[in-house]
């Protein structure tokens, strides 16, 4: 199963991402591995006449993750937490190592999914210590993906590290690749987090290389992001506009209006910051017609300022003024009257360079105005 922060600004894991419900923190992840589904226990087969008496609790066992893993899917993070707790139990009772280990490894990333990363740390070290008596070394990848993970959103990002680098040695011995994918993503995030840039930036194009020698484009897509972000952070503007550039054409190719329009934004903050002031202006209309599309009024209110600013910044005070003026409209309609007072200050500037010192005068009024009021 797949959890995401991944954001988060969205942790990779050795399996094949799927479309799973992820909270916000976690979408810049690669997400961790989802539960295992199980298998019939290899060492109880031999015997097929104690198979169907002995091996019933196995099978409740079976079924129970199999549930659990389907309730993940669907958002139904609670109720799957019950579901792998009863397995865990039924393979206990059962003195089955292999499947306590899938269960408390189910536990750990759902209690991930719901950012109670205490609690996975608690399942995850757990789950390893099992699979390690096991030796088996593609779980462990996974575990130590997810400890890592939770970690690094418990702040631990010296352990986040750390258990990254394991995850992503044991995945390059037994030729991992999706594992080793995971590692590279989730070492970027924890260095970024470090606010380490640099490397964070070095981890993430290897990761990249992977994902694209594995034709994964959510994967793709996700790492894009990440390196996008990391590049805007470090003040490399152009290079950030590559990676949202390439996120973009994903964005288009899957069919995801929302996700193109917060491309677009990205896009255009970075044009901003790079002085390029027209190619703000370009990259905040198309956002602003993916927001009018969709109909997401808090997105149309804020593309409309960034056009706005944009014309401001090349001097065109009267465009300026027109974006301002719906803006505003906006926030008085959602009675936002903090973003109203923030377009009232940008509206006197505008009006004041121009040379309109009346209405200048009087979007000064209807800001004292709202600030009394408020």
């Amino acid at each position: 199963m797949y959890s995401c922060s991944y954001p988060a600004n969205q942790p990779l894991d050795g399996n094949r991402a799927q479309s799973l419900p992820v909270s916000a923190s976690c979408r810049e992840t690669i997400p961790p591995s989802e539960p295992e589904l199980g298998g019939q226990n290899q060492g109880h087969a031999a015997n097929a006449d104690v198979t169907l008496t002995v091996d019933v609790p196995l099978i409740d066992a079976e079924r129970l993750l199999h549930q659990g893993t389907e309730q993940y899917q669907s958002g139904q993070f609670e109720a799957a937490l019950k579901s792998f707790q009863k397995a865990f139990l039924l393979y206990r009772d059962y003195q089955d190592d292999r499947g306590q280990g899938k269960a408390l490894s189910s536990l750990g990333l759902t209690h991930y999914s719901l950012r109670d990363y205490g609690r996975a740390v608690k399942y995850s070290q757990q789950a390893l210590a099992m699979v390690q008596t096991l030796q088996d070394h593609r779980s462990m990848v996974k575990i130590l993906s997810n400890l890592g993970n939770a970690y690094r959103h418990l702040k631990e990002q010296a352990k986040a590290i750390e258990y990254q680098q394991q995850s992503l040695a044991i995945a390059q011995a037994v030729a991992d690749r999706r594992g080793e994918m995971a590692a590279f993503n989730n070492l970027g995030l924890a260095y970024k987090a470090l606010g380490d840039h640099k490397t964070a930036i070095g981890y993430e194009e290897q990761s990249l290389v992977i994902a694209r020698a594995l034709q994964d484009k959510q994967i793709e897509e996700q790492i894009l992001k990440n390196l996008g972000n990391a590049c805007y952070a470090l003040g490399n503007y152009t290079k950030a506009i590559d990676y949202y550039q390439q996120r973009l054409a994903l964005a288009r190719e899957f069919g995801d209006r929302r996700m193109a329009g917060q491309i677009l934004r990205n896009l255009g903050n970075a044009c901003y910051a790079l002085g390029d002031y027209d190619q703000a202006v370009e990259y905040s209309k198309q956002w602003l017609t993916v927001a009018r599309e969709t109909q997401d009024r808090r997105s149309e209110e804020q593309a409309l300022g960034s056009v706005g600013v944009a014309y401001d910044a090349l001097g065109n005070y009267a465009r300026a003024i027109d974006y301002y003026e719906q803006r505003l409209a906006i926030a008085q309609k959602m009675q936002d009257h903090r973003v109203a007072e923030q377009v009232l200050g940008s509206l006197r500037v505008a009006y004041y360079a121009l040379g309109d010192y009346a209405k200048a005068a009087d979007c000064t009024e209807q800001r004292q105005a709202l600030l009394e009021a408020h």
